[in-house]
């Protein structure tokens, strides 16, 4: 309501405020908000220098704009296959591509779901072939590795702050950047590539966020903490009554580094999965597949002729995945129906 009776409803002082927050809470030096985390990731790999030709290593099984976002830049993305217990891009799937392909410049690391890669490996990847690391954090808010979080490992790190994520600011992105350049450059690429009034040096777009979206963001940030807790206490709830049942197995968590903030709770289905999403759509229990075909299948990849690689990992896990409820707003008994349900399904099925 402040901004809104200030009158002043575009991209200003709640902005820069929100980037400061935002960019403290994750251990960042700087934070650029945009209108997306799509254009956050666009800018961030413009900015490190992604351009025309370059490879840019990456996982075949994420959201379509994580890829997307090298063929903006007029790079070519390389898909590696994914550890079957994380879904997380898979470490010497990594070095075996850095060894084969050339003219790399960049690993675009995706922390899925909300649970961190194996980041310290994969950075001390990047360092020893002299690559960029980038973080593709769309589903990681507050997600960390050894006390470390998600987005503060690589030359740049990006957040969405889609509805769906674990806070929001109803549409938006931030690229954030312990590198002054790299920061300078998404500020400039993100408004007409102004540095000053009138004055354009560079090819820039309107990726700007606004005010009304940064004062949500700044609520929501507050929140934050409090929201990550109640998916982990509803995310503990589902292990402990669906680890054990046939057919089904619960997200996997590497050691206690690895700190998981649940924007999904995937499962994997080795049973007829169709059959379990038709029980629980009949019991009013919301679930999803994220997600059902690779990036390189895609019609629009398969006609430029990047699915060039075989991915059995991720192949196989995209016909088992099931995400289910795990927000803030479940109560006891809904979650008691949901291990319920399963539970029954499951039992049939053994």
């Amino acid at each position: 309501m402040e901004v809104l009776d200030s009158g002043i409803i575009a991209s200003g002082k709640k902005v820069k405020e929100f980037e400061e927050k935002f960019a403290q809470y994750v251990g960042s030096r700087y934070g650029t908000a945009v209108s997306s985390g799509t254009t956050a990731l666009h800018l961030a790999l413009l900015a490190c220098g992604i351009g025309p030709g370059d490879k840019v290593i990456t996982t075949p099984f994420s959201f379509i704009a994580t890829a997307n976002s090298v063929l903006y830049c007029g790079g070519e993305p390389v898909f590696c296959d994914i550890e079957e217990d994380t879904f997380n891009i898979k470490t010497e799937s990594i070095r075996a591509l850095l060894e084969k392909e050339k003219g790399v410049k960049a690993i675009l690391v995706v922390h899925l779901f909300g649970l961190c890669c194996a980041i310290e490996e994969i950075a001390a990847l990047a360092r020893e072939y002299n690559v960029l690391l980038i973080e593709d954090c769309a589903q990681a808010h507050g997600a960390a590795y050894k006390g470390k979080r998600a987005g503060s490992f690589g030359k740049a790190g990006i957040f969405s702050f889609y509805p769906t994520k674990n806070m929001t600011t109803s549409e938006g992105g931030i690229v954030l950047t312990d590198d002054e350049k790299v920061c300078e450059k998404v500020s400039l690429l993100r408004n007409h590539g102004m540095p000053g009034e009138y004055e354009h040096t560079v090819l820039g777009y309107n990726f700007r966020m606004t005010d009304v979206a940064a004062a949500i963001g700044l609520g929501q940030l507050e929140k934050l903490d409090d929201f990550i807790a109640s998916r982990r206490s509803n995310a503990c709830f589902l292990d402990e009554h669906l680890g054990k049942l046939p057919g089904i197995k619960i997200p996997h968590i590497p050691s206690s580094d690895y700190y998981h903030v649940y924007n999904q709770y995937t499962i994997r289905a080795l049973h007829d999965r169709e059959g379990l999403m038709r029980t629980l759509k009949e019991n009013g229990i919301g679930n999803k597949i994220f997600y059902p075909a690779l990036i390189p299948h895609q019609p629009l990849y398969k006609e430029r002729g990047i699915d060039k690689g075989e991915y059995p990992v991720a192949a196989k896990t995209a016909k088992e995945v099931l995400s289910i409820p795990v927000h803030p707003a479940l109560k006891e008994e809904d979650l008691k129906r949901i291990v319920e349900t399963i539970g029954e399904y499951s039992k049939l099925k053994a």
